[in-house]
């Protein structure tokens, strides 16, 4: 139970990380979508997750 528990945590952070800076990146025409595949890179890597998505972004836009 602490497990799962644990796990929502981290897909509510994930998902609100995705979307505060989808707020902040609509200005700038950055956008990261918020789906399944985002969400579980960000819930499996936290901030570095976070990061490489960034860069991803950078490089292939």
């Amino acid at each position: 139970m602490k497990r799962i528990l644990e796990l929502l945590k981290k897909v509510i952070f994930a998902v609100l990380l995705l979307y505060t800076y989808n707020l902040i990146g609509t200005s700038f025409n950055l956008i990261i979508p918020i789906n399944y595949i985002t969400v579980s890179i960000v819930t499996l890597l936290d901030l570095p997750g976070f990061a490489l998505l960034l860069v991803i972004l950078k490089v292939f836009y």
